[in-house]
């Protein structure tokens, strides 16, 4: 799956709203993800089956740690709001959130930051945007834990610190290794870098 990043396509005193031309999109492209990142228009085609596959045994772990209950929510495809631009948002693949992210709607389906305790995203041929433009942006909101099943070079990125746009710390684990995750999320997780890339392979 590609993604199209969309600048504002108007130079007009009034300029469309990039929101607006989001919801158009999706109108017309059903399946399709549209996030707004730095005013720009992230566009993406719907997952294929090897993506799908690694984020249901990603969902596994954090399920049997008893993440999604009373205190917390394990979640696919919420909006997550951005304060790098007005209109921004991103929608990560799989989130750990607190249990009263209702109470957090900002507008546009996308909530605040301040309930998310994990975000996830699974790579596909728009892995640029999630190695370097999520990476800004979700260390922007203060998102605790960011963690890249990076398929491209079969790689699981674990980032962690957010301070100033960055992430301080920064660790890449290789196939072969268990990645054990901040106890900040919630309970205490391993992934296991091998069975998730090999799970977000196309089967022969």
């Amino acid at each position: 799956m590609s993604a199209a990043s969309v600048e504002q396509p108007y130079e007009d005193e009034e300029p469309f709203s990039l929101t607006a031309i989001a919801d158009e999109i999706m109108e017309r492209h059903p399946g399709y993800r549209v996030e707004i990142i730095g005013g720009h228009l992230l566009v993406t085609p719907s997952p294929d089956a090897p993506h799908a596959r690694a984020l249901t045994s990603l969902m596994v772990p954090f399920l049997a740690a008893g993440l999604h209950g009373e205190e917390t929510e394990v979640l696919q495809n919420v909006g997550l709001w951005l304060p790098t631009a007005i209109e921004d948002y991103a929608i990560p693949d799989l989130v750990i959130v607190d249990a009263d992210i209702d109470d957090h709607f900002v507008e546009n389906n996308a909530y605040d930051p301040v309930c998310f305790r994990l975000v996830l995203e699974v790579t596909s041929s728009n892995w640029r945007d999630d190695l370097k433009t999520k990476v800004t942006a979700y260390a922007e909101a203060k998102v605790p834990v960011y963690v890249v099943v990076d398929r491209k070079h079969q790689r699981l990125h674990l980032l962690t610190d957010p301070k100033g746009g960055e992430y301080g710390n920064h660790q890449v684990h290789a196939p072969g290794q268990v990645v054990a995750l901040p106890d900040s999320i919630g309970a205490k997780v391993s992934l296991d870098v091998t069975a998730l890339l090999e799970a977000g392979k196309k089967k022969s």
